[in-house]
């Protein structure tokens, strides 16, 4: 039994017991019901061929009898001969029961009649039949049949199924075994993940492809874990970047602060007023992480009406464009019917005007852009289409993510939220929201939510 115990666990274990257990059941039964069906089976073929051998020994008996006009000098031969064909010893009585005399071709005489039951007389099987004359009984053999042939047939049969049993057996004990090992194995592996991912191991994978929903839950489980890692990544990433985003300004403030404290040089009006920049820019940080932080959880927060994404546009791009003229950027629109959706109006709003405003931060002087909303399926699709620099293809994957400016970071002032804010409101809505570009030749970023049923 040890021998079973590798590589399997206590969960192993029992599923192996477990099938075994069936395994030898449903061999049991079986053989035991197959040897009594053989058993039967046996009975009754010999009981139908010994009822066939008296029925043909009395037919010859009687067509002897009426050669002979009766019982005395009747030749009974052919009779005998049926008798030893079919392996019995007979007996032939006539009317009153008395027994008649006769030969035998092999020189032994007609035994004398015993009894005249069919059942088994001292371990023999008798089998009686009427001997019928001119539709007269006349008389009557009986047939006394060895049981050792049928014995013999009924040990065959049963060595048989034993052998089937014992392959059958093996063979089932050989299947418990595959199918254990298939089911143990991805749940040990899983196990084993588990683990090791707990103790901080976060490139622990199950990665085997087990039978069916075993299947299944390994993949999941293999998900979840590059799910979790990469958010302790994005995590690690964001810490990362809100301490470079605020070093440079509490950089700044605390060089110009100590000069004045220590009086190396004088408070003047440019002085301050660059202490004052820096001090606005830590604030816009932080105010930017608050405002990604309740949009995140805003979930819980949307209040949705029926609003016109048309009109939200509309209200944006007004709102926006002096902004957008500043930048030196031509502006269009196409903005001809109202599209309803279930969401709340101030935060679609915001997602928006972020578009517009990481527009009017990235794009070139000269470049134009344009503000459609349509309608396509069940859908309302609102896109932002630039002519602007556009986004290489290694930066395009990251442009939702939280503080990621790319690298116009050093040329372009922001704190890299907007679109993160902009994702985060339109995913809240149940929408999605997408960028295509191509590097040189503009960005188009493409909102879609749920039209109003």
């Amino acid at each position: 039994m040890s021998a079973l115990r590798v590589g399997l666990g206590p969960l192993g274990r029992r599923l192996l017991f477990a099938f075994v257990l069936v395994a030898v059941s449903s061999v049991l039964v079986l053989t035991v019901a197959a040897l009594i069906g053989v058993g039967q089976g046996l009975q009754v073929a010999s009981q139908v061929s010994q009822e066939k051998a008296a029925a043909s020994a009395a037919t010859t008996a009687g067509d002897a009898y009426q050669k002979a006009e009766g019982w005395y000098g009747a030749d009974l031969s052919s009779t005998t001969s049926v008798a030893e064909a079919a392996g019995a010893k007979l007996f032939v009585l006539d009317a009153s029961g008395a027994p008649v005399g006769g030969t035998s071709p092999g020189g032994g005489h007609i035994g004398s009649g015993q009894g005249n039951g069919t059942g088994p007389v001292g371990g023999q099987g008798v089998v009686k039949a009427p001997v019928v004359v001119d539709r007269v009984s006349v008389g009557n053999v009986k047939l006394v049949f060895e049981t050792a042939g049928g014995n013999q047939a009924r040990d065959v049969a049963w060595w048989w199924n034993a052998i089937a049993a014992v392959v059958a057996l093996l063979v089932a004990l050989l299947a418990s075994w595959v199918v254990t090992r298939l089911i143990n194995r991805p749940i040990a592996a899983m196990t084993s993940a588990t683990r090791a991912f707990t103790e901080g191991d976060r490139h622990a994978r199950a990665e085997v492809h087990g039978p069916g929903e075993l299947g299944e839950l390994a993949r999941a489980f293999d998900l979840m874990a590059d799910t979790v890692a990469r958010t302790e990544r994005d995590r690690r990433n964001l810490t990362a970047d809100v301490a470079h985003e605020l070093r440079t300004p509490l950089a700044a403030l605390q060089a110009g602060l100590e000069e004045l404290r220590d009086g190396l040089v004088e408070p003047t009006p440019e002085g301050l007023a660059g202490l004052h920049d820096q001090s606005l820019r830590l604030g816009r940080v932080v105010s930017d992480l608050a405002e990604l932080s309740a949009v995140e959880a805003s979930e819980v927060t949307v209040q949705r009406t029926e609003v016109d994404l048309t009109q939200v546009a509309h209200d944006e791009l007004a709102v926006r464009e002096s902004q957008l003229r500043a930048a030196g950027l031509a502006v269009g629109s196409q903005l001809d019917r109202p599209v309803l959706v279930r969401a709340d109006a101030d935060r679609l709003h915001q997602a928006v005007g972020n578009l517009l405003a990481n527009t009017a931060r990235y794009c070139r002087p000269g470049d134009e852009v344009t503000v459609v909303v349509g309608r396509e399926a069940d859908q309302a699709v609102l896109d932002v289409i630039d002519s602007g620099p556009g986004i290489s293809a290694d930066e395009l994957p990251h442009v939702f993510d939280r503080l990621w400016r790319g690298r116009a970071a050093k040329q372009v002032a922001g704190s890299g939220i907007g679109l993160a804010v902009a994702r985060e409101i339109v995913v809240a809505h149940g929408g999605s929201i997408k960028a295509v570009s191509l590097e040189g030749a503009g960005t188009t970023i493409t909102i879609r939510l749920p039209l109003s049923k």
